[in-house]
């Protein structure tokens, strides 16, 4: 029986999109290639007992209006703050500890330098009263200065007041969103390990150096992160990041949607140019009225839509898109928590709670891991986020042991004369020891690994490069931009099939954004056929 919607994907913005679908009343069916839904956010038990957030491992930009609408908290949705937010210990013993409350993290950076401390508070607050000018943005499609609507008007009105709001301000907002991160941080602070910690956010995900044009915005668009109205504050998901997904799962069932999962898309089916459905990998033939992809553009436009049906200028710019991954992750069943030099005593510390950051913890280690990696070579001293959700979600591992997550970068996705297969175990060992540097015998605390270079990530969760963000979220990739100039509304060159995937506006992040705003899209072309 036909569908009114098929969405090709249950990554969280596919599901998130047929939620919306369903609630408005269309026949929405979901195919998933793999077992569960989730795409990059998943929780699975790789070990017995071990349960880990195996790619995407902390929330924090998941939008507040998806969480009110699907009722998420209803559908079994549990955030756990973090506080502290973050901690730095470096191997001479000392060690920065970061969190919202603003008092505790002026004292801990005091410790580094005076001026800094006194810096801080402005530098958050401009911070936030960016983050509220610009927010409007996320929850639209992206207003298209070519074609200009008249929808787009309110929110522009919005950025428009909260731009006059910043008043003076204002220079050094558009100097971060447009610039470089390393200049507008050394431009407030003076120490490390603060300058590195702030930069971290940055980076993250990016295929850049602090010091790359645009990485300005990379910070920003992190530090937007909310959890239940607290600015600024991450958290972890109860249960691992896979409770977003089935909890975006369950309000699309309970809409009406039905979802597939081992269920391959061989590729889309058109009929004059339009497509109308979709070919399963085992020949079955999928009927639609619409459909919605939650891969990324190279994946849907190149890999399920026949070539003849594109322009070959629009397959050169496809083809032209930027999947480079910088990302390594690695997932660890732990037999006890890691003990660190710079913070003494036993059992869980405020320490354990936020992201650990290991490696690379200056400015200039962040310069050079970048470039080793743009040389094609692995990093002495990577960029390493630890993190312990185990701390606050003990149901994640068995009685008295832990799970871990070592978010590790820059790694090339194709090695100067190596293969990943030949030194995959070598650089995981090579993380272990920078961790061991700042917390002796976290490598003998290890029970079981997983390391998943960027062919890893693309191979099992279908992203291309390994990129996380479906495409690198630089300045002319942002916004109206995004993923091509003429193609940021969601509609693809054939109609009838719509993009909600990270490669679309908003861009990359366990947000579900992209997918709410590719089905309002939806539902108004519908409305007005």
């Amino acid at each position: 029986m036909p569908v009114d919607a098929l969405v090709i994907g249950a990554g969280h913005n596919g599901l998130a999109a047929a939620a919306y679908l369903a609630r408005a009343g269309l026949r929405t069916l979901v195919l998933e290639r793999r077992p569960r839904v989730g795409g990059a956010c998943v929780t699975e038990e790789l070990w017995p007992g071990f349960r880990v957030s195996r790619a995407a491992y902390v929330v924090g930009l998941l939008r507040p209006a998806i969480v009110r609408e699907l009722s998420l908290h209803a559908h079994g949705l549990r955030l756990l703050a973090r506080d502290p937010a973050s901690f730095t210990p470096l191997p001479d013993g000392r060690s920065l500890l970061l969190g919202p409350d603003l008092a505790a993290s002026c004292a801990e950076i005091r410790r580094f330098s005076a001026r800094d401390a006194e810096r801080f508070p402005a530098y958050e607050a401009l911070l936030d009263r960016t983050a509220r000018t610009f927010e409007p943005l996320l929850d639209v499609p992206p207003p298209d200065p070519a074609r200009p609507r008249l929808r787009d008007l309110g929110p522009l009105l919005r950025v428009l007041r909260g731009a006059r709001r910043l008043g003076a301000d204002l220079p050094q907002a558009l100097r971060l969103l447009l610039g470089a991160a390393r200049p507008v941080l050394e431009a407030w602070f003076e120490s490390e390990p603060l300058l590195a910690t702030l930069a971290t956010d940055a980076v993250i995900g990016a295929w850049a150096a602090p010091s790359t044009p645009g990485t300005g915005y990379v910070l920003f668009h992190h530090v937007m992160g909310e959890t239940q109205g607290a600015r600024g504050v991450w958290a972890y998901a109860k249960g691992g990041m896979g409770s977003i997904s089935e909890a975006l799962a369950a309000a699309a069932r309970a809409g009406g949607a039905e979802i597939r999962t081992d269920c391959a898309v061989e590729r889309v089916a058109l009929r004059n140019g339009r497509a109308v459905g979709a070919v399963l990998a085992d020949g079955e033939v999928v009927e639609a009225g619409t459909v919605v992809s939650n891969a990324d553009p190279q994946r849907t436009l190149l890999g399920l839509v026949e070539r003849g049906a594109l322009s070959e200028s629009l397959v050169r710019e496809l083809e032209a898109l930027d999947f480079r991954s910088p990302s390594l992750k690695i997932n660890v069943a732990l037999a006890r928590l890691p003990r660190f030099a710079a913070r003494g005593g036993g059992g869980v510390g405020p320490h354990h709670v936020g992201t650990i950051h290991v490696g690379a913890t200056d400015l200039d280690a962040l310069e050079r891991s970048f470039d080793a990696a743009r040389a094609g070579r692995l990093p002495e001293r990577p960029m390493v986020e630890l993190t312990l959700p185990s701390v606050l979600d003990p149901g994640l591992a068995p009685p008295g042991r832990h799970v871990a997550s070592l978010f590790v970068q820059h790694v090339p996705a194709r090695l100067d004369g190596a293969s990943w297969d030949a030194v995959r175990d070598r650089f995981a060992d090579r993380v272990f020891a920078l961790v061991d540097e700042v917390a002796p015998g976290f490598s003998d605390s290890v029970l079981e690994r997983e390391v998943l270079a960027p062919p890893d990530l693309e191979r099992i969760f279908g992203l291309t490069g390994g990129n996380l963000f479906h495409g690198a979220m630089s300045l002319d990739r942002l916004l109206f931009l995004r993923p091509l100039p003429g193609w940021s509304s969601y509609r693809t060159a054939s109609p009838g099939l719509y993009l909600c995937g990270a490669g679309t506006h908003p861009g990359g992040g366990v947000m579900g954004a992209c997918g709410r705003n590719a089905a309002r899209e939806v539902l108004r072309d519908l409305r007005g056929r």
